[in-house]
């Protein structure tokens, strides 16, 4: 039997895994490897290996679609070697950077206009990824943000929602997020970020930035209506799942979970993490927002009780409530709900 880590995290995360690319079929063999929680990296960084390997190997044959194919499912196998998991943070770092450079081989195969965007910010930087759907000459943008310990490497599949609508994406790591996060903590004035980011986009042609919106995903949904509250060039948003005060919910949550937010916060221990957690609070915050605002979640969340989400949507003027009642965190065992529901959404609203 697999360990209170392990097991914590096929029933908290299998769906998202699959939802973000992984093969079902990938899944199982790999959790099937792991029984104890330090496994966990060297495990899913053997399936990343295989699928690079199927990468090189297609490319060295001139098969540009199936290389970047397999690109993909080794970015998100890299990705998720390192997910919450705390361990040995330079194993943990050596991973996430296999998953950056899974990705740029992805974009050179399947988005080769794909462009990498550096912001410097509070003495770090924030990096995304910024994508251009074709035959649009001045797209609106949608900024994808992530949550704790997602990035934008998690993201391909869901900027491909938005793309297909006619609409840029450039999913973000932002303070605490990703490569961004290794000299920037948690902050929860994540607007700041989201300012910088915009004033860095200005004069930009290829995007149009009187035409920008916002997704969060889980925290990221915490994200998204602080953005909404305080930087009005963003003109509509959407938080998936996000919470409306952390420290709620701390004693509740998966323990990789706690240790990652202690971490990512440059706290010095979990007290000090659940105290930086309290600072993650929409009270009189989402009252400020008057853009257009769709908070959705599912009542299964195990994660995210529905009703944090549920209150973040009834405090914002014109905010707009969706619960699944087959959801789970993030909505991501229904994704073909979830999806297209917030990308028709924000196109509709950004015209």
């Amino acid at each position: 039997m697999p360990d209170a880590r392990v097991q914590a995290a096929i029933d908290h995360w299998a769906p998202r895994f699959v939802q973000a690319g992984v093969d079902y079929n990938d899944f199982l063999a790999t959790m099937g490897r792991v029984e104890v929680w330090d496994d966990w990296l060297d495990e899913w960084c053997r399936n990343g290996d295989i699928h690079a390997e199927l990468a090189e190997e297609a490319a060295g044959q001139g098969r540009r679609l199936t290389a970047g194919e397999a690109w993909a499912r080794a970015t998100v196998a890299y990705h998720f070697a390192k997910f919450v998991w705390l361990v040995d943070p330079a194993r943990s770092r050596a991973a996430a950077a296999q998953a950056v450079a899974a990705m740029a081989r992805t974009h050179e195969y399947l988005d080769p206009d794909a462009e990498r965007i550096e912001v410097p910010f509070d003495g770090g930087a924030m990096v995304g990824n910024l994508r251009r759907p074709a035959g649009e000459e001045l797209p609106p943008l949608v900024l994808l943000v992530p949550g704790l310990d997602s990035t934008k490497e998690e993201f391909f599949r869901l900027e491909n929602v938005f793309l297909d609508r006619g609409m840029a994406t450039l999913s973000i790591d932002g303070p605490g997020q990703g490569e961004a996060g290794y000299e920037l903590p948690i902050r929860a004035d994540y607007d700041v970020a989201v300012t910088t980011l915009l004033d860095a986009l200005e004069g930009r042609t290829d995007v149009d930035l009187d035409r920008v919106g916002l997704l969060g995903v889980s925290l990221g949904g915490y994200y998204a209506p602080r953005v909404l509250a305080f930087e009005s060039r963003v003109k509509a948003g959407v938080a998936l799942s996000g919470p409306y005060r952390f420290s709620d919910l701390w004693d509740d949550i998966p323990p990789q979970t706690r240790e990652t937010f202690t971490a990512k916060s440059f706290a010095s221990d979990e007290d000090e993490g659940r105290a930086k957690a309290a600072e993650l609070d929409l009270n009189g915050v989402a009252e400020r927002i008057r853009q257009p605002f769709l908070a959705i979640t599912g009542r299964l969340d195990r994660l995210i009780p529905w009703e944090q989400s549920e209150r973040a949507a009834r405090e914002a003027p014109g905010g707009i409530f969706v619960l699944h009642e087959d959801g789970n965190h993030g909505c991501a065992n229904v994704p073909y709900k979830t999806r297209p529901l917030a990308a028709d959404w924000l196109r509709e609203r950004l015209g």
